[in-house]
């Protein structure tokens, strides 16, 4: 990327993301919506064009792009579903940390049918117990031999249920001021097949409805030592370095969301007719309108340079991903809320696809890290300096 503008490589890698997105999402979206439809066969075609280990090294069967690349391509699938965008941006989270801290043995053990989405990785950290105290984790894990006894429960698990891999933050600390903190905590592969994983039942929710989520319960799951990803102790540090990318990801998504919702608006006021006039000629429309795209374009240049920090490890990236995350995920919400006001009563109906957009986004600013939690890591780093 140059100062302010993309290169040809990153315009042909979005291109080939937006068309996917006009073939096989958009169609489609408003249907596994309403239906609750999970459109496992679409995300592997996805997977197909890389799109299952963005960040994955190319030694491990990956394209090994960057934070922006991913970006982009997530923007592109959440103009036509968020839901499923984001789903797959969970997935690929999974993909990089185990090929980025996992032994040659684990990554030889589950990248191959990750990369391919033959096997789907769901982040398992947090707890019933722990949302935002994501270090207060309880879920334990005991070493026996040559594998650990995992008992606990994970909630608000995307692809609980449905995933085959669950990567996992697990307690293995002694029962001490450190050991029941962050430097406790390690991180482990679990498949849905292992003796004693269980699921809850679907969450209803107000959004995601392409995507399952339910708890992930443990009752002394026998987990091979080899599935420890990183160090026994490494797992906290390992699950927030994941979500430094998956916030970028996740405001990526709000901006595809944010700009479909600006596109409908547009048009709409174009056609819509009152008073004798098109809502667009309307000088209130138009102020809403450049407001929007105002918005939309700040968070969309705050993200971009967040993810090439990202990329380039840079010292501030953690700052940077919460404050590109809060801005995008806020931004986007807003956006889709106006939108949907200028559209008045249509914008209510599920004929038009504003209100699902609506819904999609409101979840983006509570996950990854609530927003609240993304204000207080750039304000730490402030007081720091």
């Amino acid at each position: 990327m140059s100062q302010f503008d993309l290169t040809d490589e990153q315009r042909q890698i979005q291109e080939m993301a937006q068309q996917f997105t006009a073939d096989a999402i958009t169609p489609h979206a408003a249907e596994w919506d309403e239906k609750h439809i999970f459109p496992r066969d679409t995300i592997r075609q996805a997977a197909e064009l890389g799109f299952g280990s963005i960040y994955v090294s190319e030694e491990s069967g990956g394209i090994g792009l960057g934070r922006l690349e991913a970006a982009l391509i997530m923007e592109a699938m959440a103009y036509g579903c968020p839901s499923t965008s984001a789903f797959i941006s969970i997935h690929n989270m999974t993909a990089w940390m185990i090929d980025r801290f996992g032994s040659q043995a684990v990554k030889d053990k589950y990248l191959p049918e990750m990369v391919t989405m033959a096997r789907i990785g769901s982040y398992c950290l947090t707890e019933p117990g722990s949302g935002s105290d994501a270090a207060a984790l309880k879920t334990r894990a005991v070493r026996d031999g040559d594998h650990y006894v995992v008992t606990g429960s994970k909630a608000f698990i995307s692809g609980g249920g449905e995933n085959e891999n669950y990567i996992c933050m697990v307690r293995t600390g002694p029962n001490t001021p450190e050991g029941n903190g962050p430097k406790g905590i390690s991180c482990l592969v679990i498949e849905k097949e292992m003796a004693g994983v269980s699921f809850g039942a679907q969450e209803k929710k107000l959004g995601w409805h392409s995507q399952p989520t339910a708890q992930v319960n443990f009752d002394g799951v026998r987990v091979p030592v080899e599935n420890l990803v990183g160090g026994e102790g490494e797992g906290f540090r390992i699950a927030m370095m994941g979500l430094d990318g998956g916030r970028l990801n996740i405001g990526a998504c709000s901006l595809g969301g944010a700009q479909r919702c600006l596109d409908e608006a547009v048009n709409y006021t174009k056609e819509r007719k009152q008073f004798g006039a098109a809502i667009a000629d309307f000088q209130n429309t138009q102020f809403m309108l450049a407001d929007m795209e105002t918005e939309l374009q700040a968070a969309r240049m705050l993200l971009y340079a967040a993810a090439v920090k990202v990329t380039e490890n840079a010292p501030d990236k953690t700052k940077f991903a919460a404050m590109a995350k809060r801005l995008a995920t806020d931004s986007g919400s807003s956006i889709v809320d106006r939108a949907l006001q200028l559209h008045g009563g249509y914008g209510y109906l599920q004929d038009y696809p504003i209100e699902r957009f609506w819904r999609d986004l409101r979840v983006h600013s509570i996950l990854e890290g609530t927003n609240q939690v993304m204000r207080m890591i750039v304000g730490r780093e402030l007081t720091r300096q």
